[in-house]
Formats: C-alpha cells, sequence, structure tokens
C-alpha cells in the first residue's frame, strides 16, 4: 500500500462534548488505482484529504506513505516531494504561461533540473492535452478545463507517484469533466499512479476502480 490510514480521528472541542468530522478512519490504497471518495457537503471529504495530504494534522491515528508515518517523513517534504495535489480552483500563477507553472513546480521540488527540463514540462502538457502554442500562453486566457489540465502538469511534473485531487471537476462542464476522469484513468491504469480524488458526484464515482463513501465522519467500503 502506497498510503494508509490509521484509526483517524478528527473533531472539534464544544465545551465538553466533541463534534467528530471523522472517527476511527480506516483506509489504504494502492498504485495502479483510481480511488474516488464520495460524500454530500459537510460529510469530511475535504478534512480526510487534507489530513491525507498533510494539509492538517489528526488529533488521534497516523497517515502512512510507503509505510512511513508522515510525522517522521516530515509534512513539508512530504507535500514537496512525494505527492502531488490538484485543487478545484486550479492554484495557477495566473500571469505566468502555462509552461512557466509547470517549471516553477519542477524547480521547487527538484534539487537538479533535469537536462532539457523545459522540453520535459512542454512534453508533459502536450501529454495531457496542452499544445505548444496553448503552452506559451498567460493561463488567464486558458479555458477552465484547459486550466486543469496545466494543473493536472503541474502535479505530474514532480514524477511523484500519488495524487490527491479535490473537487478537481467542480468548475467544468460535462464534456471536460469526463476528458479529466480519462487522464486521471490512464495516469492510474497505464503509468501506475495511485489517484484519489474528493468528490460529490455518483457518475464520477461509478468510473473509478474503488469508492469509498463517507457519512458523517464514518468511512464506508463500496466496492
Amino acid at each position: 500500500m502506497i498510503l494508509e490510514a490509521k484509526d483517524l480521528n478528527y473533531y472539534y472541542q464544544d465545551g465538553e462534548s466533541r463534534r467528530f468530522i471523522l472517527k476511527d478512519t480506516n483506509v489504504s490504497f494502492e498504485k495502479g488505482k483510481f480511488y474516488t471518495i464520495l460524500g454530500q457537503s459537510g460529510s469530511g471529504k475535504t478534512t480526510l484529504l487534507s489530513l491525507l495530504s498533510a494539509m492538517d494534522k489528526p488529533h488521534t491515528g497516523e497517515v502512512l506513505f510507503n509505510g512511513q508515518n508522515l510525522e517522521a517523513i516530515g509534512h513539508e517534504t512530504y507535500r514537496r516531494n512525494k505527492i502531488g495535489i490538484i485543487f478545484q480552483s486550479y492554484n495557477l500563477i495566473p500571469t505566468f504561461t502555462a509552461v512557466e507553472n509547470v517549471l516553477i513546480a519542477m524547480s521547487i521540488t527538484q534539487n537538479e533540473l533535469p537536462n532539457e527540463h523545459k522540453t520535459v514540462a512542454y512534453n508533459l502538457l502536450d501529454y495531457i492535452g496542452i499544445s505548444r502554442d496553448k503552452a506559451d500562453r498567460t493561463v488567464n486566457k486558458l479555458s477552465g478545463g484547459e486550466q486543469q489540465r496545466v494543473a493536472i502538469a503541474r502535479a505530474l511534473s514532480t514524477n511523484v507517484e500519488l495524487i490527491l485531487a479535490d473537487e478537481p471537476t467542480g468548475n467544468l462542464d460535462e464534456e471536460m469533466e469526463k476528458e479529466i476522469i480519462d487522464i486521471f484513468m490512464n495516469l492510474a491504469h497505464e503509468h501506475n499512479k495511485c489517484i484519489v480524488m474528493v468528490t460529490h458526484s455518483n457518475d464520477i464515482a461509478q468510473q473509478s476502480d474503488q469508492t469509498f463513501y463517507l457519512k458523517k465522519g464514518v468511512l464506508h467500503n463500496h466496492e
């Protein structure tokens, strides 16, 4: 297993009582699969993703990456070098070109950039459907679907094995959503990546290899 959560608990303290957002959560993920975490707004999906991505810490329990506790790896090291994170809002630098956004991610996460690193960035963008012409445009001149593709390329640019995605198709139309899901499926099945995607869409969940359903802080396994 590339990623495991063991006995995670996350709650808010309200006087003497605790309001649990996640309760005794256990889940594991392996490479080569596309997973979805399904649930309504307020069910704890984003909280779980925040814990899996080390953006936040559980009150009790632990998250393991390749069998090693995230505390031992170091949260910043884990986020910088071990995983890619894709957000619904893209989180790109709007005045930079698509290729510049990818290159910045590569320079932050790698001590030494590969030779011809710009060619690598262009090839990566081409792989996920961004032509050379569009790669040289500032991202604020690209469509929402194109910007999300750039965000995927940025996440892949560090050659990570694990990608965590928080409602990445939430701002996209149905056609573009399908194209993004196809990319995720290809990354999992053809390139042996582990993709974990939070969504409220049953349609997307049905396309994934395995779905976990989160309801009132309790995670259920839906094969």
